[in-house]
């Protein structure tokens, strides 16, 4: 009889060898439900992460480096969708309601004529013509002068500014506001192209609405 075998018993009772039997302990209950939670938390992580790349890569609608994304567009409104003021036009005279004295600064011959005559073409009165006084003859450098009253300086004389680019405008005493005096200088050639000249007019009296800022990104 084994050491192993307790006192009186035999038989198949009987316990043979020098070793305790080994008993295989059952799973426990809590491992497998640990084990299913890992499991779904894993799969968790695993969507969840599939769904950020996808963000990443698409935008997702939401901001980035490069500004706020199409979400935070549809969330705010961004200025340029609403309807932009128009500038207001200028209360400027017409070219027909401008008498133009052509005065000639220069040595050259029939000057004031030849320009008194397209400026006409063009819509303008034409008042006096002839040689500058002596205050202006021979003495103007540039292209020309325009001389006016002092509340024409932001009416007749930029209309007229219109037709000869790079004029000097300067204000006298006198009343008249639409009258003004156009003086060609030494540097005179010609007026300013018809097309260029009726361009800068359009723009000067029905000046473009300031284009309206947008939200960057959107």
């Amino acid at each position: 009889m084994s050491m192993l075998t307790p006192p009186g018993m035999g038989g198949k009772y009987r316990i043979t060898g020098d070793k305790y039997p080994r008993m295989r302990r059952g799973r426990s209950r809590s491992r497998i439900v640990l084990a299913v939670v890992a499991s779904v938390v894993a799969v968790a992580l695993i969507g969840w992460g599939s769904f950020q790349l996808v963000d990443v890569f698409t935008g997702g609608g939401k901001a980035t480096a490069a500004g706020p994304g199409p979400a935070d567009c549809a969330r705010k409104p961004s200025a340029s969708a609403s309807p932009s003021v128009p500038a207001t036009a200028k209360k400027l005279p017409a070219p027909g309601q401008i008498t133009v004295n052509v005065l000639n600064a220069t040595p050259r011959g029939g000057l004031a004529k030849d320009t008194a005559d397209e400026l006409k073409k063009r819509g303008f009165k034409i008042g006096e013509v002839g040689n500058a006084t002596k205050a202006y003859d021979k003495k103007v450098k540039g292209t020309g002068i325009l001389l006016g009253a002092t509340t024409a300086t932001d009416a007749a004389l930029p209309v007229l500014g219109t037709q000869l680019a790079g004029a000097e405008q300067k204000a006298d005493t006198r009343a008249k506001a639409t009258e003004v005096d156009l003086i060609l200088g030494t540097a005179f050639k010609s007026l300013t192209p018809k097309a260029d000249a009726t361009k800068a007019l359009t723009a000067l009296t029905h000046p473009k609405p300031a284009p309206s800022a947008s939200k960057p990104g959107c």
